[in-house]
């Protein structure tokens, strides 16, 4: 076996052991677009190697999603087949684990009406409402990895004419990034995910009240619900098992007050959102609400996402990441949240997680909005971070302390 063939093998069983962490008698769920097909090979076996019940794979196409776009009638975006959505609905009752598996190309969409998009984006939103609230509460084991597509490859590396060069390289750097170069991966995720755990409960003792951003352009205070509750280094489902979410990871995040976010903040990297890019955009907030933006691409898009519905125009997310992670190190712009909110402090648009606050996944949707808590359809992650980046910390007294210095932990 090869080294390449060998650290396959590795990812491969990272995704199924740490990433959903399948259980005997399990079923695991994977959508997946056809050019990971060899990648996906190897996660079956190793599902049913592990005792999974069944593997269902969901493949798409860029293609024929860009055909789809391109030539489909207006009307059809508005529609999502009842029986795609019954199907996921009975899954997640059931408690079936699921991966996503991407290799996106970062401007699949670029030509195509951003209208359509967050049409199509908001009316699956709706129908998948049942999967999403399963996941977002952790009901289930879900988690995101990548692999490459020859057009991610080229947008990271747009120096390297030989696409396959291209894309060795990306191999590298992600086999690097999720430590399957490492001689035991899933021992090193464990001793990385104990890090943000740790962090998560120091930050979790503290209960600030607020944090403070400056750095160039942003200027924003975010104010934290009573109760919140900081997480990192994965999640448990809750039947207790042990899931990653997102490979790779880096993040300590909690939820912020929807009502109370003020100030301006500006993006520090590209946000890839439904196949169009969106770069060099500003945000500003009053009361918790963006009520003014801009943006030099992509702003028919932004405009589309903060206005989907009255919740997209506002904060679900506050996660912070240090510059020197192994991501922001490596000094590539992925053009991709899954790696690019994972080398920056990030914002996400939208619902918040219910497990960020203490009681959150049995309250009501009345409940969660009496405690500050967002509810949206979307949730969109942007990274705001660099090594510019200030953050302190504003206690229940008043005290100001230092949490981030030059875009680094200061605690």
């Amino acid at each position: 076996m090869s080294l390449f063939e060998e650290q396959l093998d590795k990812y491969a069983a990272l995704a199924v052991h740490t990433g959903v962490n399948i259980q005997p008698g399990q079923t695991l769920v994977i959508f997946t677009p056809i050019v990971a097909a060899d990648f996906v090979r190897k996660i079956t076996k190793k599902a049913y190697e592990a005792g999974a019940r069944n593997v269902i794979v969901e493949w798409n196409d860029d293609e024929i999603t860009h055909a789809k776009y391109s030539h489909a009638p207006e009307e059809v975006f508005s529609e999502y087949p009842a029986w795609m959505a019954q199907i996921r609905n009975d899954l997640v009752k059931e408690g079936a684990a699921f991966l996503n598996v991407l290799a996106p190309n970062p401007d699949l969409l670029s030509d195509i009406d951003p209208k359509r998009i967050a049409t199509a984006n908001k009316t699956a939103a709706q129908a998948l409402e049942v999967y999403r609230s399963y996941a977002m509460t952790d009901k289930v084991c879900w988690s995101i990895v990548a692999v490459p597509s020859e057009a991610w490859a080229a947008k990271i590396f747009p120096e390297e004419q030989d696409s396959a060069v291209a894309i060795q390289k990306l191999w590298d750097v992600i086999f690097s990034i999720v430590r399957v170069d490492q001689a035991d991966p899933v021992q090193a995720w464990k001793e990385h995910n104990e890090k943000l755990q740790n962090m998560s409960a120091y930050l979790n003792e503290k209960q600030y009240a607020e944090l403070v951003y400056e750095s160039t352009g942003t200027n924003l205070t975010v104010g934290l619900p009573e109760n919140h509750i900081w997480a990192g280094g994965g999640a448990t489902s809750q039947s207790g098992t042990r899931f990653s979410p997102n490979m790779p990871t880096e993040e300590v995040f909690t939820m912020p007050h929807k009502d109370r976010v003020n100030g301006v903040v500006s993006s520090t990297k590209p946000l890839n959102y439904g196949g169009t890019v969106i770069d060099r955009f500003t945000l500003t907030f009053k009361d918790g609400k963006v009520v003014d933006f801009t943006a030099e691409q992509g702003y028919e898009t932004l405009k589309h996402l903060i206005e989907t519905d009255e919740g997209s125009s506002r904060l679900g997310e506050v996660a912070l990441v240090p510059y020197e992670s192994p991501i922001s190190l490596s000094n590539l712009i992925f053009y991709n949240t899954l790696f690019d909110e994972n080398a920056s402090c990030h914002f996400a648009l939208g619902r918040a997680y219910p497990t960020n606050i203490q009681g959150g996944v049995e309250m009501s949707e009345e409940e969660l909005a009496k405690n500050g808590v967002n509810s949206s359809l979307t949730h969109v992650d942007y990274m705001i971070g660099s090594a510019e980046t200030n953050i302190d910390g504003i206690t229940k007294d008043g005290k100001r302390e230092p949490i981030f210095r030059n875009g680094n932990w200061a605690i």
